[in-house]
């Protein structure tokens, strides 16, 4: 695939760009393409003359990301400055899908919108959206009102929610899509509460993760198979910590990779890990977890790329 094989663009179009520095757990390979669309167009454009054969990998900040060791043969697509745009309606939100989650949460609030759910969740618009991303028992999906979204094969498109499959930590957006802008529904509020909640909710965040460490979030779904609710009556037995502590695995070591102290379902960095030693430390995780109580834990975290040649 040289240079003369993809379309033409306005935005930029980098060849074998290493993409470690681009994720919260800096590891990986390059990509063998990285594409930065000037706006929609572009990127519509681009996708409809590209090669069917050739893979597109949209990312976002890379946050909930292991690149591994070999790269990723792809055309990865970043969105950056023209869409990360964030507009307040009546009742609504929109935001573009580079914004960061917790900008979109703060200008909401400052707007008297409610977002607050969005605030201690790493990441963009984006990725949150294709992860179904929720905190404190509140989901993407019961605020979701529709998206643009640009498909594999250029078309643009507004999804709805009877578009979208929202289970949890996932949804059935189609392979190659790449999201451009959510629209969210907001209840009211007034903002100095929710700016108050938002201060209680990081402070709970920072006392109870590793949120100053190399991470990438939490590394595996719960079993229960939803977040946690911040409530009082939240029970633990079977959230990933819980049964990951029961393995015996909080603290374990592979290389440069520990699962964190502080919080075992935070997979750490700890300074020159390799993306094999977070991906090897996370499967020993899941089988002592699948030796000591029956779970399989499934990853939360996506991994994606070539393992490197040996």
């Amino acid at each position: 695939m040289t240079f003369s094989d993809l379309p033409p663009v306005r935005g930029t179009l980098t060849p074998d760009r290493p993409l470690a520095e681009l994720t919260w757990l800096r590891v990986g390979g390059p990509a063998t393409w990285f594409f930065q669309p000037a706006d929609a167009e572009d990127l519509a454009d681009f996708l409809a003359k590209l090669d069917r054969q050739i893979p597109v990998f949209p990312m976002g900040v890379g946050s909930n990301l292991i690149v591994r060791d070999g790269g990723l043969k792809a055309v990865v697509i970043r969105l950056g400055r023209g869409f990360n745009a964030i507009e307040m309606g009546e009742g609504t939100v929109t935001a573009g899908a580079a914004a960061l989650d917790a900008h979109v949460a703060r200008k909401a609030a400052a707007a008297g919108l409610d977002l607050t759910f969005l605030r201690t969740i790493p990441g963009s618009i984006g990725g949150a959206l294709k992860m179904n991303a929720g905190c404190y028992g509140s989901y993407v999906a019961d605020h979701f009102v529709s998206a643009e979204a640009i498909l594999r094969d250029g078309s643009r498109v507004t999804l709805g929610p009877g578009d979208i499959t929202f289970d949890y930590r996932q949804t059935d957006i189609a392979e190659g899509a790449v999201v451009t802008s959510v629209t969210f529904r907001a209840d009211p509020g007034d903002s100095a509460a929710l700016d108050a909640r938002m201060t209680d909710q990081i402070a709970k965040r920072d006392a109870t993760q590793p949120t100053k460490e190399r991470s990438a979030g939490s590394t595996f779904r719960n079993p229960a198979g939803f977040s946690s609710t911040g409530r009082a009556d939240d029970t633990h037995d079977l959230k990933a910590w819980k049964v990951i502590d029961d393995a015996g695995m909080r603290g374990a070591r592979r290389g440069g990779a520990q699962m964190s102290e502080k919080h075992s379902n935070f997979l750490l960095n700890t300074g020159g890990a390799t993306a094999k030693d977070l991906e090897s430390l996370g499967e020993e995780v899941r089988k002592k977890v699948f030796q000591t109580s029956g779970i399989e834990l499934v990853w939360e975290i996506m991994r994606v790329g070539e393992r490197a040649e040996k």
